[in-house]
């Protein structure tokens, strides 16, 4: 009787046959570019002249105040209005807010108002405006009196540095740096009064003038000084 051949098992079956023939990948993937290697940085234009210098000017802030012509029961507007706030524990004035513009304003009993947060003068009047009609339409007898800009604040970038200790050697009687208090010289410019205050950057920062007319004559008149301190 014929002895029947062991069956192999498919795992050693499978073990034991011949390893196929590698597969050839001929397919020759493309080199991906790196997007942000096309990409040129920006660089700031520098300003050539005063004049380009004059463009880039940003108006930062605008007080203005404004006489109503009448007593003023802040603790009724106070109850009356929205977005205002009185403690007169800590402050004798209402504080109100508008959203458009973005202004506050400071109200006091005598009718006095002051105004700020506005970035340009058109704004500072529309705000003013704005308050003394809302406090007109809860009974008061406003009247709109001695409207007056205050304070105009500015800045504008140079796009480069000043040799802030030379600029105060030189002009020592309009000029005071004292790096160890406050990192910016401040120049008390004569004609117009504008205060800047000038930092190694090249920024700029502008208060104590009434309109961006002052500023404008001011950044035409330091802007040669402050080339002629330009770092190399």
């Amino acid at each position: 009787m014929e002895k029947t051949p062991p069956v192999e098992s498919p795992l050693k079956a499978l073990l034991n046959s011949p390893s196929p023939r590698p597969l050839t990948n001929n397919f020759v993937y493309p080199k991906l570019q790196n997007p942000h290697s096309t990409i040129v940085p920006a660089v700031p234009a520098v300003p050539v002249g005063p004049k380009d210098a004059v463009n880039s000017i940003k108006m930062q802030n605008v007080v203005c105040t404004v006489n109503l012509g009448c007593d003023l029961d802040l603790q009724n507007i106070n109850f009356r209005t929205r977005n205002s706030e009185y403690t007169p524990s800590r402050f004798h004035g209402v504080v109100m807010r508008i959203r458009e513009p973005r202004c506050t304003a400071l109200i006091f009993r005598t009718g006095k108002v002051i105004c700020t947060g506005a970035r340009n003068e058109i704004d500072a009047l529309l705000a003013a405006r704005k308050f003394a009609r809302i406090i007109q339409k809860l009974g008061n007898n406003v009247k709109f009196l001695e409207y007056k800009v205050q304070n105009v604040v500015a800045t504008v970038d140079l796009r480069f540095p000043i040799r802030l200790e030379n600029l105060n050697h030189v002009h020592g009687q309009f000029s005071s740096y004292e790096p160890e208090l406050f990192p910016g010289l401040i120049y008390r410019m004569v004609k117009p009064r504008v205060v800047l205050l000038i930092f190694v950057n090249g920024k700029i920062v502008f208060t104590g003038s009434k309109s961006r007319r002052e500023i404008e004559e001011c950044l035409e008149a330091i802007y040669p000084i402050l080339q002629s301190f330009r770092k190399n």
